[in-house]
Order: C-alpha cells, then structure tokens, then sequence
C-alpha cells in the first residue's frame, strides 16, 4: 500500500520545529535536515521546504512570509473576480442601459451566451448588484417549466416584426411596423411592437440633413410663390412638388431628380442622371404627365412648385407646363422650408435607399434601386401623413368616393 503524500499536520510541525532548532548549532547546523528527516520518516526536500517557510516567517532568512503570501494570493483573487465582474458588466451592458430593466428572458438569453465563459454562479452575482438581478434558482427554473403564453407570443410577433422590418428596407420604426401588423388583422399594443424590437435591436432608420443641389437662377421675372408652405391639397393633380437631390458613387456623382404629387405623397415622376442640366428635371416632369395622363387625368390648373434652380427656370421647362395648362410656382432665395415637401422625400429617399443600402458603384445600380424604392414608396409603404395608408391606396379610396367627371358635368 502506497504511503499518503499528505503528512499529518502535527508531524510538520515537528518536523519543522526540531530542524529549525537544530540548524539554529552551527555545530550541528550540516546535515541537520536530513538527519531529521531520516528519523522522522519524512521526505528530506519536504522538510527542506517546511524549514525555509517556518525561517523566512521568523526573519532568519529574507523572503515572502507566509502571511504575505495568502495575502498576495487573496489579493490576485480579488483582483481576478473584479476584472471577471467588469467582463460580465461589459458584456451585459446592451440591456442594463434601459431604462425599463430586461425581462426575464433576456437575462436567461444573455447568461446562457456566457455561460461557459463566466459562469452561471459569477454571472448571477454580479447582476445582483445592478438593476436587473436574477438567482440561479429563477434561471434554472427557465429552462425547466414550459414557456409561458407570453413568451410564445411574443415570439410569434417577434418573427412576424422581423419579416415586416425586413420587407420595407429595414427602415421602419415601431409607429410603422405596429400600423402594419394592425393592418394585417394582429391586435397589439404598440408599447409591446416598441419593447419587442427593443429586445431584438430593430430599429427605424434616421434621417439628416442635406445640402441643397439645385442652383439658383439669377433674378428675373419669376413665377410667384402660390404655395406659400402651404402643402395641402385635396385631390389629386392639384399641387406637384419637385426637387432634385445628389448620389455619391464610386464612379462619382449621380443626380435624382423627383415630382411628388402633394396630396396622395406618390411619386408620379423620376429621373437620374449623371449632370444637373435641364433634361434631368424635363425627364421626370415628362414622366410625371405620362403617368397622369395614361390614367385620363386632366392636368390643366395644376400648380407646380419648385426651389429657384434654374433646372426648373429653363424656358423648356416652363413651356412644357403651360402646354398642360399647369401653373408654376416658386420659392423665395435660400429658402428650403419653401420647398419643404420636397426637401422631405429627399431626407426620405437618402435615409431609407441611399445610406442605408449603399454604397453604390455608378449610375446603373443606382437607377436600378430608384424604380424598386419609387414601386414600395407607392405601391406598399405605409405614411403616417396619410394615416398609415399607401400613397396608391389614397388615391384609390379618393377615386371611389369620387363621382365620374360624366356626372360631374351632368349634375
């Protein structure tokens, strides 16, 4: 049978005390340990070791006292948890920032991510000094029960968000996805639609300012300002707005020029180009009388606003209006708010396609992307101005409360 590598405490301490002792006779001091240790059964470098601990506590011999050593290691222990704790709080630190505090199953989610790296015991310690405490207990017990009907809805809605979020470009923010899933026959509230996409980190996109991209024309005899930030129309073809904005490509600049109808918010027309000049700004008003009279509209009493670019000032542009029987109109020298409509949808355009699916190679793409936004801008995308309907469904719920022009005339 093998002896026990641990020695009985008391023994040690013998041990010790009578190789000390015996090393304190320089006549007896060679040979002293192993000479004990022979006589005591005790491994010579086991006692050598004993010996040098028991003379350096007693200052025989310079060196880390015992008491120093627990010390320093208490010390590194210390210092381990701290930095372990700083570890835990940085990576919590996505949901210990709210305000409301995380739910449960949050503090589940995150501690079953770090759990093999921190620890479930550590993890829990430390958030039980901040805001959002959990016990292991209530964690464990998480993984046991079967999931309340809370849970299971809010993981229904969850997908059906995700799917609403990622079908308009990623940039609708809780107003507008919660209008989406009422409109597709869910009933909740819109505090949970904002504490879902919280948890799940979606996000509406964020709109900023731009510079304006339209040159003023010198002063001449200009058309008056009939709007006068008035953009308010009730019915369709009554008042267009137009402006033009600017794309950065790796092949350099390209310009989109725009006319939105101010009652429905439709873009009726469009352009890009790579130069500023008059064609950009014609092509997407000729686009927009197209599209119009396609549908049998009657353009004439139009009115169409602009900023003083001479874009919009250039005589081929003002002739093409007046063949409509259209009436222009302008805003007054370095005044956006004139044109604030306008200047909107390109906040609009930038934020939700330019920034947030670029960057864009040239021109090709860039044209490419424009008619897919321009379709969803019309054709699905809910505006709050319009009371979270489409820009085509405002035009189709006017037609059908509107009586035919046949009657009209009649009546």
């Amino acid at each position: 049978m093998a002896a026990p590598r641990k020695y009985p405490d008391e023994l040690r301490e013998r041990a010790t005390r009578l190789a000390v002792e015996a090393r304190k006779d320089p006549a007896g001091r060679a040979g002293a340990i192993k000479r004990i240790a022979d006589q005591l059964d005790v491994h010579p470098e086991a006692l050598r070791g004993w010996v040098k601990r028991a003379e350096t506590d007693e200052g025989i011999v310079p060196g880390t006292t015992s008491a120093e050593a627990a010390r320093i290691a208490e010390l590194e222990r210390e210092v381990k948890e701290l930095r372990r704790a700083n570890a835990i709080l940085k990576s919590a630190s996505g949901f210990l920032r709210r305000g409301a505090g995380p739910s449960t199953a949050m503090k589940v989610a995150y501690i079953d991510q770090y759990k093999e790296t921190f620890g479930v015991q550590p993890i829990c310690d430390v958030l039980a000094e901040t805001d959002a405490p959990i016990a292991p207990s209530t964690y464990y017990a998480a993984h046991s029960r079967p999931p309340s009907a809370r849970s299971r809805r809010d993981e229904e809605l969850t997908e059906k968000i995700r799917r609403i979020h990622t079908d308009n470009y990623g940039v609708y923010g809780a107003r507008k996805v919660h209008a989406a899933l009422v409109r597709e026959g869910h009933e909740v509230a819109r505090c949970t639609v904002e504490r879902l996409m919280r948890q799940v980190g979606l996000r509406g996109v964020i709109r900023a300012k731009s510079p304006r991209t339209t040159r003023p024309a010198p002063e001449t005899d200009r058309p008056a300002d009939l709007v006068e930030r008035q953009f308010t129309a009730t019915a369709p073809n009554q008042l267009w707005v137009a402006d033009i904005t600017y794309i950065k490509t790796f092949s350099g600049w390209v310009y989109a020029a725009f006319v939105i109808d101010v009652f429905s918010r439709m873009v009726v027309g469009w352009q890009v180009a790579t130069s500023l000049y008059t064609d950009l700004a014609l092509d997407a008003l000729e686009m927009a009388i197209w599209r119009r009279r396609h549908t049998g509209a009657d353009l004439a009493g139009l009115t169409h606003h602009s900023d003083r670019g001479v874009q919009y000032r250039a005589i081929r542009y003002t002739e093409r209006l007046e063949q409509e029987a259209a009436v222009a109109s302008v805003g007054s020298k370095g005044d956006s708010y004139d044109n604030a409509l306008a200047e909107a949808f390109n906040s609009l355009f930038k934020a939700e396609l330019i920034r947030n699916k670029g960057p864009w190679t040239g021109i090709n793409d860039v044209e490419v992307a424009v008619a897919e936004y321009v379709d969803w801008f019309n054709q699905r995308r809910l505006h709050g101005e319009l009371g979270h309907v489409t820009p085509a469904e405002r035009e189709v719920a006017y037609s059908a409360a509107e009586p035919p022009a046949s009657l009209q005339k009649t009546n």
